[in-house]
């Protein structure tokens, strides 16, 4: 192949991507309540297969798991609706404190010999557009709610196909047993990541709201329920979910409030995220901090509040169908963190059909 085939496949592979990306963009509408859809069935399935194995007809059981969700949803509903409607509220209060603030740290820096303008380090850095931005991605995912029955009976849909789709495919499948081992496999491998990480987030939410709300920083339940949110996003989630309750606490109580909200971050997150958390999961399911900022980055881009909080395990779910096949396993590697390096990928690598061939010929 020379150099000019080459660099068109290139230039109509790049193509294609841009296409793709703005028909994902344009499909927002359609496509966030479907994703978190298929995110909240992961999350379902594997009780729903417990209950089945406790010979629980299948109705009942899908019944149970729906009663859950929607007792989930509604005291979700009740607990953060109020806190985010009256954070809004409060909104103007907060960013008038937050450039007061402001204010005297210039006065202070002007003292000691830093003359910044003002109008120079607001633009650079401005506290008050940080709680606008927090108080915009919570309304975000609130409107997402407002397609709560959508959701809900895509995710019964999901479910219902989930514990047929095995037959459906051994039908259409040339080596079914061989596929379906290793299509069982990665869906193992992704609700495993995905099950792991909601217990971890839910420990983090809830620690970082008894912390909160025991220091007496306003809205304890907002902040743990946002904690618990962007803890799918590794790394640099947890230090986003902080910067709004931080700078609540310092609205309210002052440098010491500050202060022991970031304490309490830092202990919470440093538990988790670096003692409990890689106990749960092992390695070889992590990313690289340049990859969870870039899909951050992206899927919040294409997909608004609800793309921030799926990039992680989307990206995840991308690199262990990679790291399945031996032809695309060097992506994988590329997109995790520098623990993979020294440890097999957690996911089995599968065989391709040519290295089946060469196997079988070998044995013989």
């Amino acid at each position: 192949m020379d150099n000019q085939t080459r660099a068109m496949r290139v230039l109509i592979a790049a193509a294609a991507f841009v296409i793709v990306v703005a028909g994902l963009r344009a499909a927002q509408t359609i496509l966030v309540p479907f994703l978190l859809s298929a995110f909240i069935a992961v999350i379902s399935a594997p009780p729903l297969f417990w209950l089945q194995r406790r010979r629980v007809p299948m109705p009942i059981a899908l019944l149970v798991i729906v009663a859950g969700l929607v007792a989930i949803g509604m005291l979700f509903g009740m607990l953060v609706g109020t806190s985010i409607e009256d954070f809004s509220n409060a909104l103007p209060t907060y960013r008038t404190r937050l450039t007061e603030y402001t204010t005297t740290l210039l006065a202070w820096l002007k003292a000691w010999g830093f003359d910044i303008p003002e109008k120079t380090l607001l633009r650079s850095f401005n506290p008050a557009a940080v709680m606008g931005i927090a108080a915009s991605t919570l309304s975000g995912f609130g409107a997402v709610l407002t397609n709560a029955f959508l959701i809900l009976l895509t995710v019964i849909f999901i479910l219902f196909e989930a514990s047929s789709l095995p037959s459906k495919l051994r039908s259409t499948l040339v080596n079914p047993e061989v596929s379906l081992a290793d299509l069982e496999a990665i869906a193992t491998h992704i609700q495993g990541y995905i099950a792991i990480k909601t217990v971890t987030s839910l420990i983090t939410g809830v620690a970082i709201a008894v912390w909160l709300a025991i220091i007496g920083v306003d809205y304890p339940l907002l902040w743990g329920v946002l904690a618990f949110l962007l803890n799918y996003v590794p790394n640099i989630g947890s230090i986003i979910a902080a910067v709004p309750a931080v700078l609540v606490a310092l609205i309210q109580g002052g440098e010491g409030s500050a202060l022991l909200a970031i304490v309490g971050y830092v202990v919470v997150n440093v538990v988790v995220g670096n003692a409990l958390e890689p106990r749960l999961m092992g390695r070889g399911l992590g990313l690289s901090t340049l990859v969870v900022f870039l899909s951050l980055v992206f899927w919040g881009w294409v997909l608004g509040p609800v793309g921030m909080l799926l990039s992680v395990p989307l990206t995840v779910t991308l690199k262990i169908a990679l790291a399945s096949n031996q032809d695309t396993r060097w992506i994988a590697v590329l997109l995790g963190s520098k623990a993979d390096l020294s440890y097999t990928v957690a996911t089995p690598v599968l065989p391709t059909e040519g290295a089946d061939t060469e196997c079988q010929e070998k044995d013989q």
